[in-house]
């Protein structure tokens, strides 16, 4: 007998008027590990994508994504998961996932690290639980928590204490502005449809609609056939992005909104810059300075003070 999608997501709790006892409580641990891993994976990409700066930035994303869509539904078939096809408006809140939280979000990052060291694009991105603390609930018909409001400036203060503002120009603010709010997109547009479609079903439409976006941007704008001539280098970039970030991280991440809601699970992109911080120093950017160990207290701190038990946000009038 297949497994419902409930028992494979967690608790729907973003349904309105449903689950939310759910909301006053602490989150398990358990619904909220696979968030901070696919926001460690997250973090790490941005410093992967400074491998595609030269490589057709369409094609190679169009790659990616068309092999973590085969992944999914492959996954998806053996966990014997039932997916099934968006009616009425969810096919314009998954198609907004697609352009703004996959599409957008990455030419803002790959752009972006051509302007700006990672360490300001991944500030941007873990900037995001000021906005999903205040949008998010509200999209689940609750009051924004007042720990995940409190909690929300410390592990940006955080973070930032990690990156620092790093090198950049007025065009890599512009792209760390675009990828902050395409990043908010990717779970708010997410928020009407988790109910019905579940992290699965919300990543693999979301994963080939983006694929098909990014395929027919790349027709229209660049030469295909210059995919032959990306590096080994470059096409581990496109591995990497279509099985960890893409595949893994897109259910990870879902599971944890659709478990924990988006105002707590936003918190957890405060992971981001830590990871990025990581992958920078692995890839040869030096020992993290003072200051990271200091963000990385400072975030930690906002982490408990926002996941944490108690009164979380009630129903909103």
């Amino acid at each position: 007998m297949a497994p419902s999608l409930d028992l494979l997501t967690g608790p729907l709790c973003l349904q309105a008027g449903r689950h939310e006892h759910l909301h006053s409580h602490s989150v398990p641990l358990r619904d909220l590990a696979p968030g901070a891993v696919g926001m460690a994976l997250v973090g790490s990409s941005v410093t992967v994508s400074r491998s595609l700066v030269d490589a057709p930035l369409f094609a190679a994303q169009a790659v990616r994504y068309v092999a973590a869509a085969v992944i999914l539904v492959l996954l998806a078939r053996a966990a014997r998961v039932p997916l099934y096809r968006p009616r009425g408006r969810e096919w314009l809140w998954l198609a907004g996932i697609a352009a703004g939280g996959l599409v957008l979000f990455n030419v803002a990052v790959v752009r972006g690290v051509a302007h700006a060291e990672p360490a300001v694009i991944a500030v941007a991105v873990a900037s995001v639980p000021v906005l999903l603390g205040v949008v998010g609930p509200l999209l689940e018909k609750r009051r924004p928590s007042r720990r995940v409001l409190l909690a929300a400036p410390v592990v940006v203060a955080g973070a930032v204490l990690v990156e620092g503002t790093g090198r950049t120009d007025a065009a890599g603010v512009g792209w760390a502005v675009l990828a902050l709010a395409c990043e908010a997109a990717f779970t708010l547009l997410a928020v009407p449809v988790l109910g019905r479609h579940g992290a699965w079903g919300v990543s693999v439409h979301a994963v080939w609609m983006g694929a098909v976006m990014l395929g027919a941007l790349s027709v229209c704008t660049e030469r295909p056939a210059a995919l032959a001539e990306l590096t080994a280098r470059q096409w581990g970039a496109v591995g990497y992005l279509a099985v960890l970030v893409t595949a893994v991280a897109f259910l990870l991440w879902y599971r944890t909104v659709a478990a924990a809601g988006s105002g707590r699970a936003g918190l957890l992109t405060g992971v981001a810059p830590l990871a990025a911080a990581c992958a920078g120093a692995l890839s040869g950017g030096g020992v993290p300075r003072p200051a990271v160990w200091l963000g990385l207290a400072v975030v930690v701190s906002g982490l408990a003070l926002g996941l944490r038990g108690g009164q979380d946000a009630s129903p909103a009038a």
